[in-house]
């Protein structure tokens, strides 16, 4: 679960964090309220969950209230990778005299918080891994101990040798770190964290990213939820009970295990095609899954060939194919699909679906070349 700026910067101040005065607005006129009770110059920034936002155009310097009335006007309801802004964040203006990046994620390899620092703030993290590594300091933290002081004056250290620069920086990611470990956050990052003209230390962004899996024991956090936000094809998924991630490709994927997904995505491309999507049914042997899953699929103008790629083993094969056949009753199904059934009850499928306008496939190779070729061909 993501939450927007203004709302990872509540949490912020509760763990001591510096952050420039500001509310949120939804109309050009609250805009200029917040300006105005602010004083001087401000930022307009939309509130979406997604980056890049300055680069769209989503964030606007203002001088004065006016102008902050008519900045916001031009944010409010822009699109944004996709994303309509609903309301801006209008926080007071900071004289940057440098900027940087520190932020937490949950590393895979060390299953730790990791630390990653980098002098290049306000750019984009992955940008810089790419063209200058040096750049970025990066540090495991075990849990079971926490984040000692020495490690935070090192991490410090590797933004910059002036004494206030490291004091402030040692002070903002012990902030963080407690901020990531008592919400449960799988990423927390602040790009860019500034030093003023006053050799004053103030986070004037945020972004914090919240393990799904935790939100039960986190009701404050699973309230900042916004709805409004989110893929609607993402949320009808996860009340299905279905895992489901929208990517830019063609081919649709429909498969039963998330290892056998990544496997079925990793074949589209090794073929030259492009996955349409991460879609996960699970275990169960639901057929009402199956016609879910195709009407979220089904939805997406970019698809063109639907790939079932089923493993029976807790879910029957012949389930399976009750759903397709469901689903293909009751849906406008525009698209050829190619079906791979394998494993339990996979005779009772294969009989299930003679007669069908359904592709059949027995490896995964003939599957997905099969889905690919009428899809349109490879990408």
């Amino acid at each position: 679960m993501k939450v927007h700026e203004y709302q990872a910067k509540e949490l912020f101040v509760e763990r001591g964090l510096a952050v420039p005065e500001g509310k949120v607005a939804t109309t050009p006129e609250e805009a200029e309220a917040i300006a105005r009770e602010i004083g001087g110059m401000v930022v307009v920034k939309a509130q979406v969950h997604v980056g890049g936002r300055g680069k769209a155009g989503g964030v606007k310097l203002a001088k004065d209230a006016a102008e902050a009335k008519a900045k916001a006007k031009d944010i409010l309801g822009m699109d944004i990778k996709g994303l309509t802004v609903e309301k801006v964040l209008v926080t007071r203006a900071v004289d940057i005299a440098d900027e940087y990046y520190v932020g937490i994620i949950m590393d895979r390899a060390t299953k730790q918080p990791m630390f990653i620092v980098s002098a290049a703030g306000g750019m984009d993290i992955e940008q810089v891994a790419a063209e200058t590594p040096e750049k970025i300091l990066t540090l495991a933290i075990d849990p079971r101990y926490g984040v000692k002081p020495y490690q935070l004056r090192k991490l410090a250290f590797g933004i910059s040798t002036d004494p206030v620069v490291v004091k402030g920086v040692s002070k903002a990611l012990a902030a963080l770190y407690e901020v990531f470990m008592a919400c449960d956050a799988s990423l927390i990052e602040i790009n860019p964290l500034v030093k003023t003209t006053d050799n004053e230390i103030w986070a004037v962004d945020g972004k914090l990213n919240v393990d799904d899996n935790a939100l039960d024991r986190q009701p404050k956090i699973a309230a900042m939820r916004d709805m409004s936000a989110e893929d609607p094809a993402e949320m009808e998924a996860k009340e299905a009970g279905l895992s489901f991630v929208k990517l830019d490709g063609n081919v649709g994927c429909i498969v039963n295990g998330a290892g056998l997904a990544m496997a079925t995505m990793d074949l589209v491309q090794y073929f030259g095609g492009m996955p349409a999507n991460f879609l996960d049914i699970g275990g169960s042997s639901n057929p009402d899954k199956v016609v879910t899953a195709m009407q979220i699929i089904l939805r997406d103008p970019q698809v063109k060939a639907i790939l079932f790629n089923i493993f029976g083993g807790i879910t029957r094969c012949d389930d399976v194919a009750a759903g397709l056949i469901k689903a293909t009753e009751q849906l406008d199904v525009h698209v050829p699909i190619v079906a791979r059934l394998t494993g339990t009850n996979e005779e009772i499928a294969r009989e299930m679906l003679e007669g069908t306008k359904l592709h059949p496939a027995v490896t995964m190779d003939e599957a997905v070349q099969k889905a690919l070729e009428l899809a349109g061909g490879a990408k």
